[in-house]
């Protein structure tokens, strides 16, 4: 390394300020580096569980990592998990690792890069005063309304963890909450941030809730998955990705996140302040985003044993088949560096 004689710089103060000069005029007179497009689906309509995201985007998260990213709605008509096969779109937002391991099985070359929640948003929910105080004395209802994916999954990990819960039980859920309110024997799935507000709003009492995930449902949900193919060609742009949406998460959490509600509500008229105040309050209280292995790791963090759990929690099931490698449907390349912790 050169160093100065007897203490004097190498370059005079004027020469180092026409360079400064030439410096200066030179980045005036170039254009600003375009930003990578990106276009990012959701599985839903615009709602507080999308909030990080669309913080990331109002606040200028996103274009400070160098990214111009449209979040492209999810909803009963949109196919977002088929335009990512199609590379339509970049990342999708998946609900969670059940839909990794069933691609698995199928051979669709997708991988999760983040883990958003730490914990599923899903619940079942009962009416008050009716004798029911833990999980396992939804064992004694008669009725548990829920969708055929609830059937097809929790419930059969549910039958497996839980010896008691019986087919017998299950009718359908119409995401309608009326017949719940009208039978106060019965139990409804649901996701913690949503259902128990239309309960508290339409009948007026607030529902006991049961989240599945503090009953040892091991999956994580929300999470940030994208083509094999693509996150392999570009691991930076993956890399950016994943840590702008992660600080979006923790701003949309912590921050001014004003201009993000707005947003969601422009994408989803529907969407009211008090769902939105409602669902926030919800996912701080229950821990969904900052929880499990985000304590030690940063929001987004995923584990080897944390998926294995959920693995086997599947096959024991009997929800999906032995034998698959479930390595291959998460990385932990991109998350766990404590991004987005306090």
């Amino acid at each position: 390394m050169l160093k100065p004689v007897s203490g004097q710089p190498l370059v005079s103060k004027p020469v180092i300020a026409a360079l400064i000069s030439a410096v200066v005029t030179a980045g005036m007179a170039m254009p600003a580096l375009a930003l990578d497009k990106v276009k990012f689906g959701t599985n839903w309509l615009a709602e507080p569980e999308h909030g990080g995201y669309y913080q990331a985007v109002a606040d200028g998260t996103y274009a400070k990592y160098g990214l111009d990213v449209t979040i492209v709605p999810g909803g009963p008509q949109a196919a977002n998990r088929q335009l990512l096969l199609a590379d339509q779109i970049d990342f999708y937002m998946a609900g969670d690792l059940l839909g990794s391991l069933s691609a698995l099985e199928q051979d669709i070359p997708v991988v999760e890069v983040a883990a958003i929640f730490q914990k599923d948003p899903q619940m079942l929910m009962a009416h008050p005063d009716t004798g029911i105080e833990k999980f396992t004395d939804l064992i004694k209802v008669p009725s548990i309304f829920m969708g055929k994916d609830g059937y097809a999954s929790y419930f059969q990990w549910m039958k497996a963890a839980f010896p008691g819960f019986s087919d017998a039980q299950y009718k359908p859920y119409t995401f309608n909450v009326a017949p719940f309110l009208a039978d106060k024997n019965s139990v409804q799935q649901g996701y913690v941030t949503s259902e128990p507000f239309a309960v508290e709003t339409q009948g007026g009492f607030k529902p006991k809730i049961f989240l599945l995930a503090d009953q040892g449902w091991g999956t994580y949900s929300t999470l940030i998955e994208a083509k094999l193919p693509f996150v392999q060609q570009k691991p930076e742009l993956v890399q950016r990705f994943v840590d702008a949406s992660i600080i979006g998460w923790y701003n949309y959490l912590h921050g001014d996140n004003k201009a993000a509600n707005e947003a969601i509500k422009k994408d989803n008229p529907d969407m009211t302040d008090e769902q939105i105040a409602f669902s926030l309050k919800t996912m701080k209280e229950f821990g969904l985003v900052e929880s499990g292995d985000a304590l030690k790791g940063g929001i987004g963090c995923m584990t080897d044993e944390h998926v294995k759990t959920f693995y086997d929690q599947m096959v024991t099931a009997g929800v999906i088949k032995a034998g698959g490698d479930y390595k291959k449907v998460f990385t932990s390349q991109f998350v766990c560096k404590g991004v987005g912790m306090k």
